[in-house]
């Protein structure tokens, strides 16, 4: 008995032999057989996303709310609200103190001030406020600037109302 020149040399320890006993029994038994058999007809399943990624696995949440934003039409109204959330550092903590944005709609912003004095200021200042706004927001989202005075008090109530009168009108004219 010869030994055939390709085979590799035997190990003392005897591994490569129970190596090889180990496939020749696995790939030879019926169990064996019946798993290759049944995974080589089955159908392929086409929901199976395999080794390469795809839209099936999981993805990250950012990148799906970032979907799912522009998906919904909701880009501009979360600027916006970015925008009314950051309103004293765009406009600077001075006037940011005395006037709050109330609204947006088609263009229009609406400014609430805490004084008409702030009012008459925040009117002149407008063109520069929607130039700076449109560089946050995106070129030709605000149009115009619509700045309302004070809430004035209602003048209907204390002991010293009289009837009739108009109430105060210092600053709410």
């Amino acid at each position: 008995m010869g030994e055939e020149p390709d085979a590799a040399p035997h190990r003392d320890d005897g591994l490569d032999l129970a190596r090889q006993t180990a496939r020749a029994t696995a790939s030879s038994s019926p169990a064996a057989r019946k798993r290759r058999a049944k995974r080589d007809s089955a159908p392929r399943d086409p929901t199976f996303s395999g080794a390469h990624p795809d839209d099936r696995d999981p993805q990250l949440v950012g990148d799906q709310v970032e979907r799912l934003v522009a998906e919904r039409g909701w880009d501009l109204e979360l600027r916006v609200r970015g925008v009314f959330a950051r309103w004293p550092e765009l406009v600077g903590a001075e006037v940011g103190a005395h006037c709050t944005p109330e609204t947006f709609a088609d263009g229009k912003l609406v400014v609430r001030t805490d004084s008409t004095a702030w009012a008459t200021q925040l009117t002149l200042l407008a063109p520069a406020l929607v130039r700076r706004l449109n560089e946050e927001l995106g070129d030709g989202t605000v149009t115009l600037i619509d700045v309302l005075g004070p809430h004035g008090p209602t003048g209907t109530r204390g002991r010293l109302r009289t009837r009739d009168s108009r109430g105060p009108r210092d600053t709410y004219g």
